[in-house]
């Protein structure tokens, strides 16, 4: 079976787990865990660069991490990693999956009480044998109950991130075939849903056999689970299911709006399209007393039959858009066209993976105007917070990128830590000095909601920091939103002018598309921004647009779809 990017960052991430728990140094785990985000980021197949010899093109891989990587993929296997797995046993690293449980208690629980999966952590916290161990409580049997949870729902489905490449790959490959005529997503991919079950394609054509063929047979298939006429199913390198359904081209619009969805839109618009006299289904719309067939070949006849305007895919959620629909009050949904800068880049200077210079070329080559390098603020050593001389170089650094005047502009920013009393790193005057500031939590995420809201509306209060970033904390399939009060968060907002970030980071979608309605709803202006930690990063701004989209967002209610002026116009 090929190896690709994202089995080498598996095996990357693995290896900084099992050194983490054995107590290496911090700052050699944080390497293993830089290759593996450079790794799986990357925008070329590392077969590719192997074979070319420009692995060390990748940022954070060295020599020593590309050897490792050509030994990967020539042999199967990587000596070093198989090497600390007869240290480490496999299934203690499973106990580092679930939220809440780090390298010391996962390393705790397999001295004291033997546990080596999360089956056997779950039962020890059900019996209350966590909280009998040194400095453990009930509380943190009650954490790991809720961790293992989130853990066991998440691996039954997807991360977007995730499916959506794989996807676009399958998708990319079926549209070379000269007997298919068009291909697609289906399902929630489609609606860009920030989780999926299997990745579903629709395909139409009239030689549906060919395209079973072509299907079936390409190298990313490691094994055939079903194969019909029309559909199959297939297990692809990376152990994901992926759907293929072809039907003719006359019915490829009524299939992809059936097979789309939302289940809960489709019975609505079924029961809208039987009270005006029609039937819809998976091969047209019909006259429901003649049964004539009136439209089908493209998703518009549906709607527009049934006197609709027609809708994004991300807004089929049954959340209000059928009526608004009939009324032709739609929103004029935000798209990635719209935006003209990303406010959350991190570069060389803290934790990000590539110099500023290279972090704008990017930004340039995406056709924005503006970019704000956001670096994290001094209380976060770990991830290389700058002290205050460091602020100072990187100000002349980017002084002097500026002084190239070639019309676009890089702001100062940085990332601050919002303290457990929301304090922050830096003195008013240091403050004063950034074109813009970011707030955010990075501690105390087990706190009760009265002090964790307390600390945030606190740092909201602060008259120089503009932004919350990922204003709940979530990442998804690993860490549950800490517990704030979203209400009064978005009245301090308004309060305050703080503006609140969609992260469009693909872990994080945060805020989620229903905060960020409400937020619209009460005439707040949000940002959407990357958190990019290399230039490969940018390109996630289509994920925090569709979670935009989800949420109704039009570009008037995000503050970076203006120019630089008046964007910064906007910041309190």
């Amino acid at each position: 079976m090929k190896i690709d990017n994202i089995d080498v960052a598996r095996v990357f991430e693995d290896i900084a787990d099992m050194l983490e728990i054995q107590g290496e140094d911090v700052f050699r785990v944080r390497a293993f865990r830089r290759a593996a985000n450079s790794v799986r980021s990357a925008t070329e197949d590392i077969n590719k660069l192997s074979t070319e010899g420009r692995l060390t093109e990748l940022p954070a891989i060295g020599k020593g991490m590309a050897g490792r990587i050509d030994e990967m993929l020539k042999s199967g296997k990587m000596s070093y990693f198989e090497q600390l797995q007869e240290t480490i046993p496999p299934r203690l690293l499973e106990l580092m999956k679930v939220p809440g449980v780090g390298p010391k208690k996962a390393k705790t629980f397999y001295d004291e009480l033997h546990i080596t999966g999360v089956d056997e952590m779950k039962k020890a916290a059900e019996d209350h044998r966590i909280s009998s161990l040194k400095g453990l409580s009930g509380k943190t049997e009650e954490n790991i109950l809720k961790g293992i949870e989130l853990y066991q729902s998440s691996r039954e489905r997807l991360n977007l991130s995730e499916a959506y490449p794989i996807a676009d790959h399958f998708v990319s490959l079926l549209k070379t075939l000269p007997f298919v005529d068009d291909v697609c997503p289906a399902g929630s991919l489609r609606r860009m849903k920030e989780t999926i079950g299997d990745i579903d394609i629709l395909a139409a054509s009239e030689e549906p056999e060919k395209v079973m063929e072509a299907f079936t047979t390409l190298p990313e298939v490691a094994r055939i689970l079903a194969k019909g006429d029309t559909k199959a199913s297939i297990i692809n390198s990376n152990g994901l299911q992926v759907d293929l359904r072809v039907v003719p081209v006359d019915q490829y619009g009524s299939a992809l709006q059936y097979f789309t969805g939302s289940k809960e839109h489709n019975i609505h618009l079924r029961d809208l399209a039987k009270r005006q006299g029609y039937k819809i289904n998976e091969y047209g719309i019909f006259d429901a007393k003649t049964g004539e067939r009136l439209g089908g070949s493209i998703e518009e006849d549906i709607y527009k039959t049934l006197g609709m305007d027609m809708m994004l895919p991300t807004l089929r959620e049954d959340t209000g858009e059928i009526d608004a629909a009939l009324e032709h009050a739609l929103p004029d949904s935000i798209a990635v066209e719209a935006i003209k800068g990303d406010l959350q880049v991190h570069s060389t200077w803290s934790d990000g993976l590539n110099k500023i210079k290279d972090m704008k070329a990017e930004a340039k080559r995406l056709g924005y105007d503006y970019m704000a390098i956001t670096d994290h603020a001094l209380k976060l050593r770990i991830a290389g917070g700058m002290d205050l001389d460091e602020i100072r170089e990187r100000s002349e650094e980017i002084k002097r990128i500026n002084d190239e005047d070639d019309g676009f502009v890089v702001l100062s920013g940085v990332e601050l830590n919002i303290d457990n009393d929301g304090g922050v790193d830096y003195q008013d005057d240091v403050l004063a000095g950034f074109d813009i500031v970011i707030g955010s939590v990075h501690s105390g995420f087990q706190q009760p909601e009265d002090q964790m809201t307390a600390r945030i509306l606190k740092a909201m209060e602060n008259p120089h920091i503009h932004v919350i970033a990922h204003p709940t904390g979530r990442i998804i399939g690993k860490r549950a939103p800490y517990a704030v009060n979203i209400d009064s968060m978005l009245d301090a907002a308004a309060k305050t002018g703080t503006i609140l970030e969609i992260n469009a980071y693909p872990d994080r979608l945060d805020l989620k598309d229903e905060y960020a309605r409400e937020a619209k709803r009460r005439g707040l202006k949000l940002v959407i921004n990357t958190d990019a930690h290399q230039a490969a990063h940018l390109k996630y701004m289509m994920f925090g647009v569709a979670e935009a989209q989800r949420g109704w967002l039009e570009p008037d209610d995000v503050i970076n779809t203006r120019p630089l002026k008046e964007m910064l116009g906007m910041l309190k």
